[in-house]
This record gives C-alpha cells, sequence and structure tokens, in this order.
C-alpha cells in the first residue's frame, strides 16, 4: 500500500481549497489551521498587495495562505533539502510568478534577503522548537534578526512559538503588542 502525502489546503481567497503538500513531520512541524486562521483575521486586508516574508519556510503554507489573501509576493527561507523541494513544489503549483523560495539557513539567508527588499514587509518567524535537539538558543538567535530589521521595512512581526515560553516586551525596537495561544503553540505579534 502506497504511503498518501502529507497534505493542507489553502482556507480563503483566490487559491481556497488548493492543497499544499506537508513535508516529513521528522524535518518540519506544520502550524495548526487554527493557528494560521487567527492570524490571517488579524491580518485581515492589510496584507492585500504588501510582502509577506516566512522566514523558516517548511511547506510555505503561511506565505501561500497570505499569497491567496491578495499579498503581492511571498519569500520562504528554508534549510532542510526534503522540505524545500517540497516548499519549490507548492510554490510551483500554486503561484510561481509571486514566490521566491531561497534554500539554505535562514540566519545566513535572512539579512542577504532583507537587505534586497525594497519596501515595507510582514515577517513571519516560525523556528523549529528549541526543545528539538541542536535548536537550544534557537530563539536567541530569531530576536536576534528581528533585532536587525530597520523599523522602516517592517508593518509586522509575527513569531510562532511554544506557548511555555513567555517572549519579551520587546525585541530591539519593536513592542509586543498582543499574544494569543493555541495549545502548545503561541502567536506573538511585534510592532
Amino acid at each position: 500500500m502506497a504511503i498518501k502525502p502529507l497534505s493542507s489546503t489553502i482556507s480563503a481567497g483566490k487559491y481556497k481549497g488548493k492543497k499544499i503538500l506537508l513535508p516529513s513531520l521528522e524535518s518540519t512541524r506544520s502550524t495548526k489551521a487554527i493557528l494560521k486562521g487567527s492570524l490571517f483575521d488579524s491580518l485581515q486586508y492589510d496584507i492585500v498587495d504588501e510582502l509577506f516574508v516566512e522566514v523558516f519556510g517548511g511547506s510555505g503554507s503561511m506565505g501561500l495562505e497570505a499569497l491567496s489573501r491578495g499579498a503581492k509576493h511571498a519569500y520562504f527561507i528554508e534549510k532542510d533539502k526534503a522540505a524545500f523541494q517540497t516548499l519549490k513544489s507548492n510554490c510551483k503549483a500554486i503561484d510561481e510568478e509571486h514566490t521566491t523560495p531561497l534554500e539554505g539557513d535562514s540566519f545566513i539567508l535572512f539579512p542577504t534577503l532583507l537587505g534586497k527588499l525594497t519596501c515595507k514587509a510582514y515577517f513571519y518567524f516560525d523556528p523549529p522548537f528549541s526543545i528539538r535537539e541542536g535548536m537550544e538558543d534557537v530563539y536567541e538567535n530569531v530576536m536576534g534578526l528581528i533585532a536587525s530589521i530597520p523599523r522602516e521595512m517592517a508593518h509586522w512581526i509575527v513569531i510562532e512559538h511554544m506557548s511555555t515560553l513567555v517572549l519579551p516586551e520587546a525585541i530591539g525596537s519593536y513592542t509586543l503588542t498582543k499574544r494569543k495561544k493555541f495549545g502548545n503553540s503561541s502567536l506573538s505579534f511585534y510592532m
């Protein structure tokens, strides 16, 4: 019996119902539908004609959802080779023209990508949870990336993280504006 690949679907917008393949659960952790819905309910129409950057790309589900809801372009960075192949396949199947998947380490590629952006963006950080082996300092490193984003380049910065982790009230020049909890995962919004 063949193993059916894991998938999710885009929940709203022009690509509603389109399938997104998910990489192996060993390499990435997919975002819950309720969490994704809540994020885009918060952003609503603000992302129309804006850039969306998914810093830890995985399947690309958040950036592709943003495109479906009117974002003009989505950028993704993904280190895991198998996950990157899935991400590329999803971008090609949904909207190849308005997506840029980048293969490599987010901590190395993000500053270069940031330097190439010509307008403000929405930044979504969903790093591997720090309970994974080798990821003990991932949140400190993410906070360093966030602190490096010039104020004039970010509309909002959203971090998906373990609910047990309490992020600081400020990261660089950004202030925590709200936090939403969804079981083991939470979203923290910075402006």
